[in-house]
């Protein structure tokens, strides 16, 4: 396991072990077909994590059977009032994304988590007809962004030879990945700043 997927798996079950309420902002989590236009199997690990929180996806449109119709300019929710909110390969899609992140920070109670993942050095994938593709993240950004918070984990995701790899035509051989990763590691670029994009956990 990667230190990103590692990361990830760990921050996740921590925000549906320690809260009650989930905000999954765009269903990125991709579990449940019927709320998503995209579904990953090697998610389904998360089901079971379901079952002890209210858990409940947010999207601007009902295309795809959201539980709550809203936009992330302006949240839905009163100041302080949500325990957790999940927001995966939404922010580069909408119009302003700093202030979809001061929306996220004003809704989450004081001590409530955020989970984030920005891309930076990634390929363009607008979907026609329901989002545009308009942001990249340094982590310059992520970092200022993040200020409000009173605690910041940021974990770059993918090294500079796995993301350029990633971006051409043999980045879809997966089985490759490896060779890649130890490539970074060998060059030290494994610890540039030249990443495909950045996982956040964030507590307020």
């Amino acid at each position: 396991m990667t230190d990103w997927d590692l990361f990830f798996h760990t921050k996740i079950r921590q925000i549906f072990t320690d809260k009650k309420t989930v905000i999954d902002i765009g269903g990125g989590l991709r579990i449940i077909k019927e709320k998503n236009n995209r579904y990953d199997p090697a998610r389904e690990w998360i089901r079971p994590l379901l079952m002890n929180v209210d858990y409940k996806v947010l999207d601007p449109v009902d295309d795809y059977h959201p539980d709550i119709i809203g936009d992330v300019h302006e949240l839905p929710f009163e100041n302080n009032s949500i325990d957790s909110i999940i927001c995966i390969a939404v922010l580069e899609h909408v119009e302003d994304p700093i202030k979809a992140w001061k929306e996220i920070q004003r809704v989450l109670k004081p001590g409530g988590y955020t989970f984030i993942y920005v891309p930076f050095l990634y390929y363009y994938h607008a979907e026609k007809g329901y989002y545009g593709d308009y942001w990249r993240f340094t982590k310059d950004t992520v970092e200022r962004l993040s200020k409000p918070f009173s605690q910041v984990e940021i974990m770059p995701v993918r090294g500079a030879i796995e993301t350029w790899i990633k971006l051409s035509p043999i980045g879809r051989v997966k089985f490759l990945e490896p060779i890649w990763r130890i490539a970074d590691r060998l060059t030290g670029k494994s610890r540039t700043n030249q990443v495909s994009g950045y996982y956040v956990f964030l507590v307020k």
